[in-house]
């Protein structure tokens, strides 16, 4: 007997491997028929194709997969004529990269990677792969990353090719590699960020001997390209369970190389919830911030890795801040300023795009904002404030300011949620009253230019900058008032100084 899910790797049901075998079969037996079809084109050449990998392990778990993903015998021209065939005038074919082997089509919506049996070759310092063909698809299946990953499905007889114990690792949750891990990892590095990221998507555990592997192999990772170790990240930070598998990162010292922030929170107190260190609150305001994560119509759908990345790096800075004052308290001033140009530096050293960066380090720098608010009230220029300098990033700064409360202080604890249920009471009453999310001066430039008599200049953008404060201060004015305040402000300030700069020029 054994343990499967039923497409949730944390519900299990007591079932017997045939019965697994079973269930997957007549999901295989369920392809579309133009993939059995070219199955029989294969076995027509020759040639064998079959299902392998993701596909079928997820077959194996009860859910269903997009990737259609195969493996064969033959070699890419005679992969590319088959093909061919296969889409006639109804389909396309494109190259994926042929000097690995691998060729995609698409036939009736219907989208196929085929890849030629391989057996790779490492040179211990390069971070590509020697491609070398195979002959055998058990041989082919060695060099794939673990044993759950290692399982194959024949076509067009749905026969199911298992030697290395993938389906018991899979009942079990355990990743294991195919061969020796410290070949495994030796050869591609990057198996070893898979191993934690499955661990994440997946539910799974990693066996014990692949798990000392990874900490003795851990420093390899480093010849492994940022782009590609990023990827890994998020899809780590996008599964169901990210919490343990940065536990594990750690654990294993693959923090170390990819994201050192994170265990050198390890030991540092928090001055505000001294129970726990930053390491730990960081986690949890990480699981507290994903389960404030909205469905596909709400305004922060999940999983959400901008909100995600930022609650686990909000108090990164901590180790860095930390100060000891008289009385023995200990402080972090500004770390969330400094927070956020450690985490804009780290993103860029892991090649993230530009956009993300700036969303992730945004946040970081404004999660402590509210907090002022929970001491005293704010006025409505103070709200108009956090509103505009949340910008586009509001609704995640809301759900990252609530995850971060982990004080078990019950009595904190609700007076931290009904001081924010109350700011975002503010927030919506004052946007009914005006476009709080998209303040602009009651005057443009152009106006301001016509009413002063200016030409464009330094002295248009102090005017705008002197509008758009009095409009937070006090809200919308009017056109009018909003004049007559631009002129009695400009005859006493802004005049002098425009001549001023003026007669500077004129030297």
């Amino acid at each position: 007997m054994t343990y499967v899910t039923n497409g949730d790797t944390r519900r299990v049901e007591r079932i017997g491997i045939d019965t697994v075998r079973t269930r997957a079969q007549s999901m295989f037996r369920a392809l579309p028929a133009s993939v059995h079809e070219l199955g029989e084109m294969f076995e027509g050449a020759g040639q064998e194709l079959a299902l392998v990998g993701g596909p079928v392990r997820d077959a194996l778990l009860g859910r269903s997969s997009d990737d259609l993903d195969f493996t064969t015998s033959a070699r890419p021209d005679e992969t590319e004529r088959i093909l061919r065939t296969w889409v006639g005038k109804r389909g396309a074919i494109w190259d994926m990269g042929r000097e690995f082997g691998t060729l995609g089509a698409q036939l009736d919506g219907v989208k196929v990677e085929i890849t030629t049996y391989r057996t790779e070759e490492y040179d211990p310092n390069s971070r590509k792969p020697q491609v070398a063909y195979g002959d055998t698809i058990d041989g082919d299946l060695s060099r794939r990353d673990f044993t759950v990953n290692a399982m194959a499905v024949r076509l067009p007889s749905l026969e199911f090719i298992d030697p290395f114990g993938g389906l018991e690792d899979l009942a079990a949750g355990l990743l294991r590699t195919p061969v020796a891990p410290e070949q495994s990892f030796s050869d591609d590095p990057l198996r070893m960020m898979r191993a934690v990221r499955f661990a994440s998507t997946l539910g799974f555990d990693i066996e014990e001997g692949t798990a000392r592997a990874i900490g003795a192999l851990a420093e390899r990772l480093t010849i492994v390209s940022a782009e590609r170790v990023r990827d890994e990240l998020v899809k780590l930070m996008l599964g169901d369970h990210p919490r343990s598998a940065l536990e594990q990162m750690v654990d294993l010292g693959l923090a170390e190389i990819v994201l050192p922030e994170l265990p050198a929170m390890r030991l540092e107190i928090d001055e505000h919830h001294r129970h726990k260190d930053v390491y730990t609150h960081s986690l949890t305001v990480l699981e507290q911030a994903i389960d404030l994560e909205t469905g596909p119509e709400g305004p922060v759908p999940g999983p959400d890795f901008i909100l995600r990345f930022a609650a686990l790096m909000h108090d990164c800075a901590k180790p860095n801040t930390r100060r000891y004052e008289e009385g023995g308290v200990v402080t972090f001033r500004f770390h969330e300023v400094v927070g956020a140009r450690m985490a804009k530096a780290r993103m860029k050293a892991l090649k993230f795009d530009k956009e993300t960066t700036k969303a992730v380090a945004h946040l970081i720098e404004l999660h402590l904002r509210f907090h002022g608010y929970s001491d005293s009230e704010w006025t409505d220029s103070a709200v108009r404030r956090y509103v505009t300098d949340a910008g586009d990033q509001l609704e995640r700064l809301h759900r990252l300011t609530r995850a971060d409360c982990t004080t078990r202080n019950k009595r904190k604890a609700q007076r931290l949620r009904e001081a924010y249920d109350d700011l975002e009471k503010r927030i919506a009453e004052l946007a009914e009253q005006e476009e709080i999310s998209k303040i602009r001066p009651d005057l443009d430039g152009r106006a301001i230019m016509q009413i002063l008599g200016l030409e464009p200049g330094p002295a248009v953008g102090k005017a705008y900058a002197y509008l758009l404060e009095l409009r937070m201060e006090e809200g919308p004015l009017g056109e009018e008032e909003a004049s007559k305040r631009l002129q009695e402000w400009w005859a006493h300030n802004g005049a002098h100084d425009s001549a001023s700069a003026t007669r500077g020029n004129s030297k």
